[in-house]
């Protein structure tokens, strides 16, 4: 949930009661992250991002400053790397932002697929439209509820409607910690139309919540690949499907 204009320290809240437990896990995991919290104010070396923008080809004031609850340069060259190599037919973005501009540039770059993104705020989804036209180009973003979470996942989750049946490519950046520190395993529920050789990359994986929540991918789905890339302020998660 990052736009060229709307950058602020910390993530957006969201509507609706956060039930009581969940509030005990917030509150405990961000006690015990702080540090994690800390070093994710840096988005990543400035060269880092000018180097990303000029091999995309896009101006170097295209990117606000990332870090934060922002994606940092480490998880965008992750995003333009997977996409310069898998040239996916389908992209799917779980949170919108600085990574939509990046993922719907690399696929213009590389065999022009199509990227569906999702987001609960839907003036985010509006400014992240209007950013990416600045550059020419174009996603089907989408706002959407948030609603309880599917498959014994806690927290709330993204009101998803009219998914591909295939999806080579999975970014999950939300929704944010603050709904629940393990929000984000839901994304799992998707991993069945990832086929063999498709991806899915987790932002935050370095977290300690986002770390509870590898554990699980790794026990329930075991014919995906999972590796921890601790490169940048806040690391990804990068699971390649083998069969």
């Amino acid at each position: 949930m990052t736009t060229k204009q709307a950058t602020g320290l910390l993530p957006r809240s969201d509507a609706g009661a956060t039930p009581p437990l969940d509030w005990l896990s917030i509150l405990a995991f961000g006690a015990i992250g702080w540090p994690w919290l800390l070093r994710s104010l840096s988005g990543g070396r400035p060269a880092e991002k000018q180097a990303l923008l000029a091999a995309l080809e896009l101006p170097a004031d295209a990117l606000p400053t990332l870090g934060s609850w922002k994606a940092d340069v480490a998880f965008l060259e992750e995003i333009a790397g997977a996409i310069a190599a898998l040239r996916p037919a389908t992209v799917v973005e779980l949170g919108s932002g600085a990574s939509s501009l990046i993922a719907a540039r690399a696929l213009e770059r590389h065999g022009g697929g199509l990227l569906i993104g999702f987001d609960q705020h839907a003036d985010f989804v509006e400014a992240t439209r209007a950013w990416l036209a600045e550059y020419g180009l174009t996603a089907d973003l989408r706002a959407v509820d948030l609603v309880p979470s599917p498959a014994g996942w806690p927290g709330r989750w993204y009101d998803l409607h009219h998914l591909p049946e295939r999806i080579d490519l999975l970014i999950v950046d939300g929704p944010p910690w603050t709904v629940h520190p393990f929000v984000r395993g839901a994304a799992a529920h998707l991993f069945d139309r990832i086929p063999p050789g498709g991806i899915v990359l987790l932002d935050d994986a370095a977290r300690p919540g986002e770390r509870v929540v590898a554990a699980r991918w790794r026990k329930e789905w075991p014919d995906f690949d999972f590796r921890l890339d601790t490169r940048g302020t806040k690391g990804t998660l990068i699971g390649t499907r083998l069969r």
